[in-house]
């Protein structure tokens, strides 16, 4: 058979797995909801880069880097310049990224891991239906960062294949491995997992070559990277590392970490226990798991908040599909011939719902993105934020400042200055540990924003217990400031008295009576974990 009849039928599976991907996306995915909170943070830097502001958080202030996606951030910037909407820019880069994925999927299991067209096919399908697009539809990077993970791996298994690899083979590893870093800093921690499997599989003496060019790589463009970044935001490390990893080892995340890779490649798993069957496969196993458990527990290292589905394990899911089949060789199915036609169809029937099930539970996973949501079909409701944001950008360029712990919807739709409170996106905040009465009174914000869990009627407990969360001070800090400084509590929105958004306001401002009516008298301020219409508790008096 020709070489063309040969890739003939991979090439028509690759136009199915295209086709099955598109149908899924435009029949199945909502893609009329607003980003997600935090994937908001992200487009306000890439839309202040590609507007020649620098990576800057407020327009005029000091580069901070808030955006850990760093490469994804700059991508969706030139995007931006060349003309595309940041929602563009973000989600066409999430969507092509995903597709091109699914591919490399298929391919490799294909053409490296010698696996059957119905297996390969099941792999690609499987990511494709997965949550990968929900992260699209809700502005996140994620899929960018997967595709970068999936390739360095794809050029990881070349090197496990070939015996004796080529200078530029070797490098392409290296280079994906740096490109993997340069998106999400943890890239670095999952290429130099992917580097030790290689070792494992080619041995140390069979792999010097390879380890001095990747070293050679990431000490030089990675370094001269990293003392770029250093000198130009003033921090070696992204901004949010320092709040998120300021406590030591957190258990609680390494469990949550754990738990999301063991739901979100399950059916691999058992590919991987049968891999133990003999010592050469337990090699490949043990390889083969260690960029996959491995990128799993380093999440040990930060907390685990604005893990919106699983996202910061989903780069993992790609590299177990491109590892399971070849766990499986030796498995024949020979053993059909020995029954009937009909007893052969049962048994086809069976492996075909099998199949069908693996792909179902691939999708079920995007029912299962936030501990709020109601519904597979959508992520989250409707978010009072979002409308918040869209009136206050009426009277943004006025140099009006908004002081908030929700940094992703209200900043970036209002277009005003902001303190994130929280300090994920605060260079002073993030490094000093808290926020300060006296960074306040630099600001001088002219709307006090917070979420918590107390209103009106249920008073805040201010025991030492519930003072030592840092949340909870944090809020405490912020209600004082605006009582004693004379702002006025225009709203406390919230669809129940226990978890609530207040609203202060200062009242010496050019617009300051026309916002504090606006938002007081808001009626479609819908609550994000439940999507129904908020009451103002600000108008019940503490009992």
């Amino acid at each position: 058979m020709s070489s063309s009849k040969k890739l003939l039928p991979d090439l028509l599976i690759s136009v199915l797995l295209i086709i099955s991907t598109l149908y899924y996306a435009f029949s199945y995915v909502d893609f009329s909801i607003p980003p997600f909170e935090d994937a908001a943070m992200l487009m306000r830097y890439a839309q202040h880069l590609a507007g020649g502001h620098g990576i800057v958080w407020n327009i005029g202030g000091e580069p901070v880097d808030g955006a850990t996606d760093f490469l994804f951030m700059a991508a969706s910037a030139a995007l931006i310049k060349l003309g595309f909407t940041v929602g563009q820019s973000v989600r066409g880069l999430g969507f092509v990224s995903h597709i091109l994925t699914v591919l490399i999927i298929y391919w490799t299991n294909r053409r490296i891991n010698n696996g059957s067209i119905s297996l390969s096919l099941l792999s690609g399908l499987y990511l494709a239906v997965g949550t990968g697009l929900s992260y699209v539809s809700a502005y996140f990077g994620t899929p960018f960062f997967a595709l970068a993970a999936a390739s360095t791996w794809t050029l990881g298994l070349l090197l496990i294949k070939r015996e004796n690899p080529s200078f530029w083979l070797c490098l392409s590893f290296a280079l994906s491995g740096l490109v993997t870093g340069l998106i999400r800093p943890e890239g670095v921690i999952l290429a130099s997992l992917m580097l030790l499997a290689v070792i494992v599989m080619r041995g140390l003496k069979n792999s010097v070559s390879i380890i001095i060019i990747f070293g050679i790589v990431f000490a030089t463009l990675g370094g001269a990277y990293f003392l770029w970044r250093w000198d130009y935001f003033g921090y070696p490390l992204p901004n949010p590392f320092y709040k998120k990893g300021d406590s030591g080892w957190k258990w609680d995340s390494f469990q949550h970490s754990m738990q999301n890779a063991l739901r979100l490649c399950l059916p691999m798993v058992f590919a991987f226990i049968y891999g133990f069957r003999s010592n050469e496969t337990a090699k490949r196993a043990i390889a083969y798991l260690i960029p996959i458990v491995g990128f799993a527990a380093a999440f040990g290292m930060i907390s685990d908040e604005m893990n919106y589905g699983a996202r910061f394990q989903y780069a993992i899911v790609p590299i177990a599909l491109m590892s399971w089949i070849p766990l499986l060789n030796g498995v024949k199915f020979n053993w059909l011939d020995q029954f009937s036609a009909r007893e052969r169809s049962v048994y086809l029937v069976g492996l075909v719902s099998f199949a069908v099930g693996l792909v179902y539970y691939a999708w079920i996973q995007n029912c299962f993105l936030t501990s709020f949501q109601q519904s597979c079909d959508r992520p989250y409701e409707q978010d009072g934020r979002f409308e918040m944001a869209k009136m206050l950008a009426e009277y943004r360029g006025k140099g009006y400042v908004i002081a908030t712990t929700e940094a992703g919807l209200l900043p970036y739709y209002s277009g005003w200055d902001a303190v994130d409170t929280w300090g994920l996106n605060d260079q002073f905040i993030a490094h000093n540990g808290t926020l300060t009465v006296e960074y306040l009174d630099e600001y001088r914000p002219q709307i006090i924003m917070f979420h918590d869990y107390y209103s009106t009627l249920v008073p805040p407990k201010l025991i030492e217990k519930n003072l030592a969360q840092r949340w909870f001070s944090m809020t405490i800090l912020m209600k004082t400031y605006a009582e004693e400084n004379g702002y006025v509590l225009a709203a406390i929105f919230g669809d129940s008295p226990y978890d609530t958004h207040y609203y202060y306001l200062r009242t010496d401002f050019e617009d300051s009576q026309e916002l504090i009516e606006k938002i007081s008298e808001m009626k479609n301020y819908y609550y994000p974990t439940t999507g129904k219409r908020s009451i103002n508790y600000a108008e019940y008096p503490e009992p």
